[in-house]
């Protein structure tokens, strides 16, 4: 069985990323290809999308987020993910359980004795006429029937996990602030979400399986478990097996592949590339050494945003009055410190809208 090190599996990466080269396609199509983009940060995947498509407009997305083409909603791993109308109801079904499950292994003590469905019923009639509210709100009329649980727990597992919510604007525009109201999927859609298959099978799964693949891959079911928060996998996986290309990594894990999805070579340039804090390319594996060091994997998950430079994790970044400033996290060639600049530059005039392209790189540590 071949074997794909580390840079392999980052020019993989890369290329299903959209990192390899700034893609020509319409927004609404990235997203799709991405499974979504990871949104608890209103404004990130603004940068994210930047970072990956060529001409990117801000507006558009903003535009596809008030035509309620692409919704703000909890999803996989029971964050915050933008995805499209289409995806989320097909999708959410299969995430139910997870979302239950991670609500309540949060906050097991408070909810126990809490009747799921009936409690489930009651918060589908509140929010039947479409109203966008806040957790607050919800909770404040759910409070009489349901005082048991506390403000919090009772919120967070209506919100994220009995009725399949989305996030209205204005939050999640272009340059805009706004609190999180929440409104029933299927209000603010105009359709219901798709149910479960009625005989036991898993199409959703399987779909998710080659879809994960394709923006991903090649990855390990350890890696598709790590980005969906799903378990009960393998079967999915099984079922599909046939269909696709088995590879093992460096550390002797079997990694899956669509046959066909793109596999550059090894010593492909790549770019250098901005990300947004909790990016797919770093959170959608549970083995992120294709594209961060050990050193630095705490990165991933504390929200910081990072610099790609020959497509690893090289330096953060931040922005403050219109100034973009980096800090390496190790050496950085002479070369590599220009094409820092050149790109945080460009990362600058996006954010300012043609403000500012100011950028400070910090010198390197020893």
């Amino acid at each position: 069985m071949t074997v794909l090190d580390n840079r392999a599996l980052n020019r993989a990466m890369l290329a299903r990323q959209l990192l390899l080269e700034r893609a020509d396609l319409p927004v609404v199509d990235a997203v799709a290809h991405l499974c979504g983009l990871q949104a608890q940060e209103p404004q990130e995947p603004f940068v994210g999308l930047w970072s990956r498509l060529a001409g990117f407009d801000p507006a558009v997305l903003s535009e596809l987020l008030t035509r309620r083409s692409v919704v703000r909603t909890h999803l996989m791993r029971r964050t915050v993910h933008l995805v499209t109308a289409d995806d989320v109801l097909s999708w959410r079904t299969r995430h139910d359980a997870m979302l239950r499950q991670k609500v309540l292994g949060v906050y097991r003590d408070e909810l126990k004795g809490v009747d799921l469905e009936e409690l489930a019923a009651d918060a589908e009639k509140l929010m039947s006429d479409g109203e966008p509210r806040t957790a607050a709100e919800i909770v404040r009329a759910l409070a009489d029937r349901w005082p048991g649980p506390g403000p919090r727990p009772l919120g967070e597992l209506v919100v994220a996990a009995l009725v399949p919510m989305a996030q209205a604007p204005p939050r999640g525009l272009w340059r805009a602030k706004g609190g999180v109201r929440n409104v029933a999927l299927s209000s603010w859609l105009g359709r219901p979400v798709d149910p479960a298959a009625p005989d036991g099978a898993d199409p959703v799964g399987q779909a998710l399986v080659r879809r994960y693949l394709a923006a991903y891959g090649p990855a390990a079911t350890a890696d598709l478990r790590a980005w969906s928060g799903l378990a009960g996998l393998p079967g999915v996986v099984a079922a599909v097996r046939d269909e696709l290309v088995r590879f093992r990594d460096e550390r002797g894990r079997e990694l899956l592949d669509l046959p066909d999805a793109p596999r550059p070579d090894p010593d492909t340039p790549a770019p250098v590339r901005f990300l947004p804090a909790f990016d797919n390319a770093i959170l959608g594996y549970q083995d992120r050494g294709r594209i961060i060091d050990d050193a630095h994997r705490g990165l991933s998950v504390a929200g910081e945003r990072v610099v790609l430079v020959d497509g690893r994790v090289a330096a953060t970044w931040s922005v403050a009055e219109e100034v973009v400033t980096v800090e390496p996290l190790r050496p950085l060639s002479r070369a590599d410190r220009a094409a820092v600049a050149d790109q945080g530059r460009e990362l600058g005039s996006f954010l300012s809208e043609g403000g500012s392209d100011r950028v400070r790189v910090a010198a390197s540590p020893r």
